[in-house]
C-alpha cells in the first residue's frame, strides 16, 4: 500500500493506492503546514484520522506534498512526524509546488505552474526540473491573489467603510466582525492564514460586486507582475493553475492573463486526483 498526500494550510487530502496504482480509499485531515505548526500538532492531526491509523503499519511509501516544505527544517519536521507514525514506510517529501507541477503538466512540455489557494506561489517547469524564483515569506507580506490575500483586503475594506450597505449587511450576517474576534483570529490563533482564507471566500462568492472585482483583479495583476513575470519566456509557454481560488475565479484569471498577453493552460481545483495518475505511471515503469 502507498499513500499520496497533498497538504495545504487548510486541509490535507490523502489517497491510498495499491502496487498497480489503483485507488483503495481516500480521506482528509486538517492542514499539515510544518512551517507554521509544531510537531505535536502535526502528530495529533494525523492520529485523529482513524483510517490512517488503521493502516499505519501497512503503508510502504508515502509521497507527501505540502505547503511550507520548501524550508529544510519544515521538511525535516514533517518526515520526523511521519516516520514515528508510519514505522514501516519510506518517504518522499516535497513542497506543494511539485504536486502542482505533476498535476498539470504535459510531460516534457515547459510551463509555468501557479498555486492560488489559501496561499500562492509560482514555479517554472522546463520539461524536467522545477525552478522557483521567489521564495515565499508567507501570508503577511506575500501570497498575492490567494484566499488569505482576499480575506485581508475584505477586512480592510469593511473597516474603512468601503462596502455598500447591502453587502455590509450580508457580510455581517455570515461573519463575526467584532474587533476582538478578528484580533484573536489574527494574533492568537495558530492558523491566521486559514482564517483569512475563509473570510476571503466571501469575495469570491460575491465576485460580481464592483468593489470585489477591483480587489480580485488587483490581486491577480500583482501576482502576474511579481511572480509570473519573473520568468523571461512567460509569454511563450502555457500557464497552469492549481487551487480553489483559481478554479472559482477562472474567468477573471483568464481575463487578467490575456491583458498581459499570457496564455492560460489548465486550471485544476484539487491536484490529488491527477497525482494518482502521475504516480501510477511511476509505479508501473
Amino acid at each position: 500500500m502507498f499513500f499520496i498526500a497533498d497538504s495545504g494550510s487548510t486541509k490535507t487530502d490523502w489517497i491510498a493506492i495499491d502496487s498497480m496504482g489503483d485507488v483503495l480509499w481516500t480521506t482528509q485531515t486538517h492542514g499539515l503546514n510544518a512551517s507554521i505548526l509544531e510537531e505535536e500538532t502535526l502528530d495529533q492531526r494525523i492520529k485523529q484520522n482513524p483510517q490512517l491509523i488503521q493502516h499505519q503499519s501497512q503503508v510502504k511509501k508515502i509521497y507527501f506534498y505540502g505547503a511550507g516544505l520548501g524550508v529544510k527544517t519544515a521538511a525535516q519536521s514533517m518526515e520526523k512526524v511521519l516516520s514515528e507514525i508510519f514505522i514501516n514506510s519510506s518517504f518522499l517529501i516535497r513542497e506543494d509546488t511539485y504536486a502542482a507541477v505533476y498535476a498539470t503538466i504535459t510531460p516534457s512540455q515547459p510551463a509555468i505552474v501557479c498555486i492560488l489557494g489559501t496561499g500562492s506561489n509560482c514555479s517554472y517547469y522546463d520539461g524536467k526540473n522545477v525552478e522557483q524564483r521567489v521564495r515565499s515569506l508567507g501570508y503577511i507580506i506575500m501570497d498575492e491573489a490567494s484566499g488569505n490575500f482576499y480575506g485581508k483586503q475584505l477586512i480592510r475594506s469593511y473597516y474603512f467603510n468601503e462596502l455598500s450597505k447591502g453587502m455590509k449587511v450580508k457580510f455581517e450576517s455570515q461573519y463575526d466582525m467584532r474587533n476582538e474576534v478578528i484580533n484573536k483570529n489574527l494574533y492568537e490563533n495558530e492558523k491566521p492564514n486559514t482564517y483569512l482564507a475563509k473570510v476571503g471566500k466571501f469575495v469570491i462568492e460575491n465576485k460580481e460586486e464592483p468593489l470585489f472585482q477591483k480587489i480580485i483583479f488587483e490581486g491577480l495583476h500583482r501576482f502576474i507582475e511579481h511572480q509570473i513575470f519573473q520568468f523571461e519566456n512567460c509569454k511563450e509557454v502555457p500557464i497552469h493553475f492549481i487551487g480553489s481560488v483559481a478554479f472559482y475565479l477562472k474567468k477573471e484569471v483568464e481575463k487578467a492573463l490575456d491583458s498581459y498577453g499570457l496564455t492560460l493552460g489548465r486550471i485544476v481545483k484539487r491536484p490529488i486526483d491527477r497525482l494518482v495518475e502521475y504516480h501510477k505511471l511511476c509505479l508501473l515503469e
